[in-house]
């Protein structure tokens, strides 16, 4: 395929080669008028935008009830309670539900996301069934998206009989190629045992780690350090992620700095939703210590929140308007950490010679405004294939 007169990252224009689902050249763009076609293998740009495929780093796709009959977001007290809520209502639901799941899909790669890191609910009433079911969603869907799993122990770790013993299931038989955690001193008391658990069976099977934190202060704090410890201990770097962290968010600013130095040395990561709270991370710091950080959309149309569309781009503008945002170079930093590849095994931005030919078109003439608008996708190509086309999904 032949790309011709885009504008990676709004620069200069320039036609893009693709071979076997990677970037293969990159050379200013040609004069000559798309005669041959989109037929024939070759795809006119009209000077667009060109933006990697954006990356969900934190997504709950399992729990999704997109599709179906609007249900109304039940009242919850705290953490646990909102637990028990979706425990109780999810079978009444028939969550997880494949068609669900692969209609969100479908809405996630319309808005230009081709790479994806969902946790996925094991516990003892749903077993691995929601594994099962997000991978059949995926073949349904059809679109060569980089989809990778998480085993994620909603409920606890310790607290649940046999709930080990499932996420351990996960990572032995390859449904799963993460394992996750939940806020251990608060969820099962027990920090230590919790994430003990955790690391034996990341390190057993070779799969990695992506533990929720909502905790703050120093109890966040704490277990930043527990997980930061361990992440050494196992030679595990470059395998372990903190989701939320609120922790490092609320301490105070010497106690950040520490922190984030030493996640930048034990090579763990961070991702954020962008929370409509206060409990922002301190994104341009992480940046310049090298945490590599990513942005996911948490859940979308759940028990959870009635919120979202599935849309990376709009989260970007989010992010940066949360995070005060407002110069042009602000704005692109924002959507970088939308399209960080780092958690789905794809370092960098792409668009590069090399890089899966993973390519969103839009029509604006910055990134900036890219980020502010979010307009339609006028194309999307998830390894080196059209899935969409003027905003409709296509695959």
């Amino acid at each position: 395929m032949l790309l011709t007169n885009v504008r990676p990252w709004a620069g200069s224009p320039v036609d893009l080669e693709i071979d076997g689902g990677a970037i293969t050249a990159l050379r200013p763009a040609t004069s000559e008028p798309d005669a041959a076609g989109p037929d024939a293998g070759r795809i006119d740009g009209q000077g667009l935008l060109a933006l990697p495929g954006l990356v969900n780093a934190h997504a709950h796709i399992d729990k999704t009830w997109w599709g179906k009959p609007w249900v109304p977001n039940p009242p919850a007290r705290d953490l646990n309670e909102r637990i028990a809520l979706e425990r109780t209502h999810r079978d009444r639901l028939g969550l997880p539900d494949v068609r669900s799941i692969a209609e969100q899909l479908r809405e996630y790669v319309r808005h230009g996301t081709t790479a994806i890191r969902s946790h996925v609910d094991v516990d003892p009433g749903v077993g691995l069934r929601g594994l099962e079911a997000v991978r059949e969603a995926e073949t349904d869907v059809g679109a060569d998206v980089a989809l990778e799993l998480i085993a994620f122990p909603q409920d606890g770790v310790l607290r649940r009989p046999g709930v080990d013993k499932l996420l351990d299931d996960a990572a032995a038989w390859g449904l799963a190629q993460y394992i996750g955690g939940l806020d251990p001193a608060t969820i099962d008391r027990d920090p230590v045992g919790q994430l003990d658990v955790l690391f034996d069976i990341a390190e057993r099977h070779g799969v990695g780690i992506d533990i929720h934190l909502h905790d703050r202060g120093e109890l966040g704090a704490f277990e930043f350090e527990l997980i930061i410890e361990r992440t050494r201990q196992r030679g595990l770097a470059g395998k372990v992620t903190i989701a939320h962290g609120f922790g490092l968010a609320t301490v105070d600013a010497g106690r950040q700095r520490d922190l984030i130095a030493e996640l930048a040395d034990s090579g763990v990561a961070l991702t954020t939703v962008a929370p409509m709270t206060g409990n922002q991370l301190p994104v341009a710091d992480l940046a310049e210590a090298g945490v590599p950080l990513g942005l996911g959309t948490d859940g979308v149309r759940d028990l959870w929140t009635p919120h979202g569309d599935g849309d990376m781009l709009r989260l970007a503008g989010t992010l940066a308007a949360r995070c005060g945002w407002r110069r042009d170079d602000q704005l692109e930093a924002a959507l970088r950490v939308a399209a960080n590849g780092y958690f789905v095994g794809r370092p960098g931005a792409g668009l590069t010679v090399g890089a899966r030919a993973d390519v969103v078109l839009v029509d604006a003439e910055t990134v900036a405004e890219a980020v502010v608008a979010a307009p339609r996708r006028e194309l999307v190509l998830a390894g080196g294939r059209e899935v969409v086309r003027a905003g409709r999904f296509t695959a």
